[in-house]
């Protein structure tokens, strides 16, 4: 599939492991830098979602979405894992819960872009799950270096997802992510709540991208 994802804020916490083992499925292995885990909640709205040899489809192409994530790795090859992901469309959920196993839910969700910020609002239809925060860039666009934070917790080209005892791989594709420090004011987050993790009382790191170009490969069994 191809997307474009805009408006893309990246909201990280660093996090003890010991309260993500038993959230995160045995067979992959978590992630830290620096002995530390992360947890990240990412709102953002893609455009020109379709399957490469196929036209966007008017209606189903373009929404906003959501999601809470951390860092894992299998074979020592470092990726993504879901704990949710929040979408508009209700077609673009039944498809990725369907064909990636990843856990979609269907959310009321806006984000617009007003002068130079970005107002996100989300409320999951069911169960209390909402985030409602604004937030801008600030500074310059930059590639982050291979071996600092940014880069780590950015510059990862699969995910994982599970059924039962399997693992498996998606392959991700896309050029570096173009990088901005940013601010927030977040509102309301009881994203990380419903999928069971406490975020500690500190401050979130924040990042700003203004647009991806984006390739993502059908699941494959992982080793």
């Amino acid at each position: 599939m191809s997307q474009t994802w805009h408006d893309l804020l990246f909201a990280h916490w660093n996090i003890d492991s010991r309260m993500l083992r038993d959230l995160v499925p045995a067979q992959l292995e978590l992630d830290t830098f620096e002995g530390r885990c992360w947890v990240g909640v990412v709102p953002f709205r893609m455009s020109a979602i379709h399957a490469r040899w196929l036209p966007p489809i008017p209606g189903a192409s373009a929404f906003p979405e959501l999601n809470v994530r951390t860092y894992v790795k299998l074979d020592q090859k470092p990726g993504v894992y879901f704990f949710s992901l929040d979408a508009a469309d209700r077609l673009a959920v039944w498809a990725a819960r369907r064909f990636y196993r990843l856990p979609y839910f269907h959310a009321a969700m806006k984000c617009t872009p007003k002068r130079e910020e970005i107002l996100y609002d989300s409320r999951r239809y069911r169960g209390n799950a909402e985030f409602r925060a604004r937030y801008r860039a600030m500074g310059p666009v930059r590639v982050r270096d291979r071996g600092t934070l940014e880069h780590w917790l950015t510059e990862r080209y699969c995910l994982y997802a599970t059924a039962g005892e399997r693992a498996f791989r998606g392959e991700i594709h896309h050029q570096p992510w173009p990088l901005q420090d940013a601010e927030a004011e977040i509102e309301a987050n009881t994203m990380t709540a419903a999928s069971g993790i406490d975020l500690p009382r500190q401050s979130p790191l924040l990042h700003f991208a203004a647009r991806l170009e984006v390739l993502i490969w059908p699941l494959q069994p992982a080793s």
